[in-house]
């Protein structure tokens, strides 16, 4: 049985303070814990016409779109599943202050395929931020207590974010300090939360592909990840919710608390409809307008993997509508739901149309787990980018493909990047592919027919790296490798020819001004196509289903590409982090990892830039992979 131990388990995930210390205090009913951080001074740099500030301990940089960059120092706590956080105070040392010569930079806002490049002096300030006459940020810290998973087990999350250093814009001053305390005091649950522990895998499939996952089935337990099938009409039959979505959410829920399962592989992809989508097992579509103009709701399997979330210090179901008018995940001018986004369970998704799909991939699966990958071809990991924002000092692309490399110690590095000559055409990425390796990661701009990126500080020329068509040229039969692509709805499955007609019926021709050029016509997308080709392609990949937003430049001055550190590259990069670094080689730990980590360091409901990148970057593929097979 899956029983939480009654003793507090704290996980200080994020170190940030030289001369910390933490103290647990047991008392009767309430637990306390106390921690002392101590800071450097804070290191003063000049850029131009403004200036950045660092201190030694930071772990990230507050980033907000035209408000100043401040240093932040991240602090992670976890506690059993059903903890109660009591209070959380923060306490500081008296603080100094500091005339400053410039303004301190604003953060400029992340770019995508669409909106225009800005370079280093194209940061625009707030205006009702840069007049103020107060402190910036308001509070000095703050908190968020979430519910997830850390291997493997659910527990409570509290993190803090510290801003040891403040700016007052109409005076000119910074404040700082050089020490703070925690204090946390909490309950442990009365009765520690018991899962069961019959299943670890759950399949979710309409009963049209029932037979042909049986296969599946059988070899998931013979490989000792015990596993049952569930079909898509038995939910809906035995579950209420206000629509198939909820209805298939209630039953991971039982799922996870029932037979204890740590993983969900929905398989189904849209089985057509025009104005309303048809779908073979269901989907749930997050209302978060990201502001572009493009794109006010987009696909999140996220949804079906937050499962709890803490209201009034319980810990209750996370329906993503917690405003309750039934548009779920809305992020508008008007309205907004708070959500707790950690995933609470691994969810992974075959995106299948049809039998034959589900024969190609359940075929795919069982003969790469089988038989412990080769490394003379496992070991290489194939990269592929150029400048994604000319204009600046990096090539984006590129920078993201070298920090994931980092990660990546055992690996040969298979570099196809556009500054250096090795990315000229298509076929610099078929020969490479076909060649075998573990891993591929493509870095730079897409939609769901293509990825390409620019030559280096070449705006107008685009080069393309492999496009729907080159899928059945990928000759890597069982070398199959796990891909993460960024780039803009590469990864957008329900895509379909039906949504021409579509167009056509909602817009009139005027469908083919604009709206005929997104590619949302095309029959699959590009992440999808190439995990189901038959005899190669990929196995899995995880990428985006909406607009990927990305960062450009250093405008924190740390001497890192800002792309490799926030919105999608932090997760593209982090994801090769959680396999390479921190050993996990279950597909669907190391990928719901990564969602954790960001969510933790940026707490979504802050920017919704951020929130977004959590809900897109979705899998798919088998959660449950071991990556490069059993022994």
């Amino acid at each position: 049985m899956k029983l939480m131990t009654p003793i507090i388990i704290v996980g200080i995930l994020i170190l940030s303070g030289i001369g910390a210390s933490a103290l647990i205090d047991f008392k009767q009913n309430e637990l306390k814990i106390t921690e002392k951080i101590e800071f450097t001074s804070p290191c003063i740099k000049d850029q131009e016409e403004y200036i950045t500030i660092d201190i030694y301990e930071e772990t990230s940089s507050l980033m907000h779109p035209g408000e100043p960059i401040i240093p932040v120092v991240t602090k992670v706590y976890t506690f059993p599943f059903k903890t109660k956080i009591n209070d959380v105070k923060v306490t500081f040392s008296d603080s100094a202050q500091q005339t400053i010569s410039k303004k301190i930079k604003p953060a400029p806002h992340p770019i995508n395929g669409n909106n225009k490049i800005q370079t280093s002096s194209d940061s625009i300030e707030l205006d009702e931020v840069y007049e103020m006459n107060t402190y910036y940020p308001e509070k000095q810290w703050k908190y968020n207590i979430g519910v997830g998973l850390q291997n493997l087990e659910h527990v409570v999350y509290l993190s803090i974010q510290i801003y040891p250093v403040r700016y007052n814009p109409k005076e000119s001053i910074i404040s700082y300090v050089d020490c703070a305390e925690i204090k946390i005091t909490y309950d442990l649950p009365n009765n520690p939360a018991v899962f069961g522990d019959e299943f670890d895998l759950v399949i979710i499939a309409p009963s049209d592909f029932e037979a042909k996952l049986q296969p599946l089935v059988t070899h998931k337990n013979d490989m000792g990840v015990v596993t049952t099938l569930k079909t898509v009409e038995e939910i809906t039959d035995e579950f209420t919710g206000r629509d198939d979505a909820e209805k298939m959410k209630y039953f991971i829920k039982s799922a996870v608390e029932d037979w204890g399962v740590s993983y969900v592989l929905i398989v189904g992809g849209r089985s057509g409809g025009v104005l309303e989508e048809k779908w073979w097992a269901p989907v749930r579509y997050s209302h978060l307008d990201d502001g572009s103009g493009f794109e006010s709701s987009y696909l999140s399997d996220l949804y079906f993997a937050d499962l709890y979330k803490i209201e009034e210090n319980v810990t209750v179901f996370e329906d993503w509508d917690s405003n309750e008018n039934d548009i779920f995940g809305e992020w508008s001018m008007f309205s907004k739901d708070t959500i707790d986004m950690y995933p609470d369970v691994i969810v992974g998704r075959l995106a299948c149309r049809n039998t034959r799909e589900v024969g190609v991939m359940v075929n795919k699966i069982i003969d790469y787990e089988e038989t412990k990958a080769d490394d003379s071809w496992f070991k290489n990991m194939v990269v592929v980018g150029g400048d994604s924002a000319p204009g600046d000092e990096y090539y984006e692309g590129e920078e993201e493909n070298a920090a994931a490399l980092g990660y990546m110690s055992d690996f040969t590095g298979v570099k196809l990047w556009m500054s250096d000559g090795t990315l000229t055409e298509e076929a610099d990425v078929i020969d490479s592919v076909s060649e075998g390796c573990g891993f591929l990661f493509f870095d730079g701009h897409g939609n769901p027919s293509v990825w390409s990126s620019h030559p280096p500080n070449d705006e107008e020329t685009w080069i393309t790296g492999l496009k729907l068509s080159d899928m059945s040229k990928l000759d890597n039969r069982e070398k199959l490798p796990i891909c993460v692509v960024g780039g803009c709805h590469n990864a957008q499955f329900n895509v379909s020819v039906l949504n021409i007609l579509k167009g056509i019926l909602t817009e009139g021709f005027d469908y083919f001004k604009l709206s005929f050029y997104y590619k949302e016509w095309v029959p699959e997308c590009w992440a999808w196509r190439m995990t189901r080709e038959r005899g190669g392609g990929c196995l899995a990949i995880m990428g985006y289903t909406g607009l990927d937003w990305f960062a450009i430049g250093d405008h924190n001055d740390d001497d890192i590409p800002d792309c490799t550190q926030f919105y999608s590259g932090y997760c593209n990069t982090n994801f090769f982090k959680n396999y390479g670094v921190n050993d996990m080689t279950v597909l669907g730990q190391a990928h719901s990892q990564t969602v954790t980590d960001f969510i933790t360091d940026f707490p979504p409901m802050d920017e919704r830039l951020d929130g977004k990148t959590a809900q897109e970057f979705v899998l798919l593929g088998d959660p449950s992979l071991q990556i490069g097979g059993y022994e």
